[in-house]
């Protein structure tokens, strides 16, 4: 087992860039192990077998996307998206003002919990965004989790993790034991499978991006490559977000951190914005459904038709 272990730790490397510590041994006997047996292989000294030969791309693929799945839930850690409503989005209606546009990336979206949160956010903010056109895309390595994010169906204990009761009966729509987000929350997110080890400038330029919990599961090679093609693309003036145990400390980057807010990194030589003082936003109807882009209080004020015209 050890030495198979090794050797799909090594071809994962070499194929998607992932390092598996062996402190993730747990991971192959949940995530990988599971794929042995519905291909009834005679255990994993076969599947490592059949990955070195490429003799099944997607048996191949199937392996990469089992261990690059990541836990997530709906405002995970609470400070990044504390941060979004208050810091990070009140420097961006400042300085777009006359654009009135905003471009979100959540990179390593998995199954959609932080952009359709992000998308929340915008939406209790639509009244102080009149005309904006924003987008959100959410990209992932895996197609499975994609797919069940374009869907926005999740159970009990999913919303139940993270996502206050008002938004949950704000944005959402029982369905059985499960709840679904509504249509137009929908709307407002485009979901894309990626790599991020691929090519990033197709996807056009970005105010904020959210690369949160995947940059551990790169070494510090592959995380400059990406920090770096990520700041490329990010605007002069804008914003990126990492996870809560990741930092820049042993990494050489165009990135700084900010002054007063751990966690958010800005190009260097871009102004540090002024912080902004916490501010209370009352719950905005929920929107009808809508095209990408679009204005978040354009759909809410016609939801709002709607409901007086009922």
């Amino acid at each position: 087992m050890s030495q198979a272990f090794d050797a799909l730790c090594e071809y994962l490397r070499r194929s998607s860039g992932l390092v598996m510590e062996q402190s993730k041994k747990y991971l192959v006997e949940s995530r990988v192990m599971p794929i042995v047996r519905r291909e009834k292989l005679s255990g994993l000294d076969e599947l490592v077998l059949i990955l070195q030969k490429n003799q099944s791309p997607k048996l191949a693929k199937d392996v990469i996307e089992a261990m690059t799945i990541n836990e997530t839930y709906f405002f995970r850690d609470k400070s990044p998206f504390d941060q979004f409503r208050n810091v990070m989005l009140p420097a961006m209606i400042a300085k777009r003002q006359n654009e009135k546009r905003l471009r979100i990336w959540s990179a390593a979206a998995s199954t959609g919990q932080e952009a359709y949160s992000l998308a929340m956010i915008l939406d209790e903010n639509a009244a102080r965004m009149p005309g904006w056109k924003i987008e959100i895309l959410g990209t992932d390595l895996s197609e499975q989790v994609l797919d069940k994010a374009r869907k926005g169906i999740y159970s009990q204990f999913e919303v139940q993790r993270g996502l206050p009761t008002p938004m949950l009966l704000r944005n959402f729509n029982q369905i059985g034991d499960s709840w679904q987000i509504s249509e137009a929350m929908r709307s407002k997110v485009q979901f894309r499978q990626m790599n991020l080890l691929a090519d990033y400038t197709s996807l056009g330029r970005f105010d904020i991006i959210f690369c949160r919990n995947v940059l551990i599961y790169f070494d510090a090679a592959r995380k400059m490559d990406i920090l770096g093609r990520m700041t490329r693309i990010l605007a002069p003036d804008g914003f990126l977000t990492l996870g809560a145990s990741e930092s820049l400390i042993g990494l050489k980057t165009d990135l700084v951190g900010h002054s007063e807010h751990r966690g958010i990194f800005m190009r260097n030589g871009a102004p540090a914005p002024a912080a902004a003082s916490p501010r209370a936003t009352s719950p905005a109807p929920s929107p009808a459904p809508a095209t990408l882009p679009t204005s978040f209080a354009a759909s809410a004020m016609q939801a709002s038709r709607m409901r007086t015209a009922g």
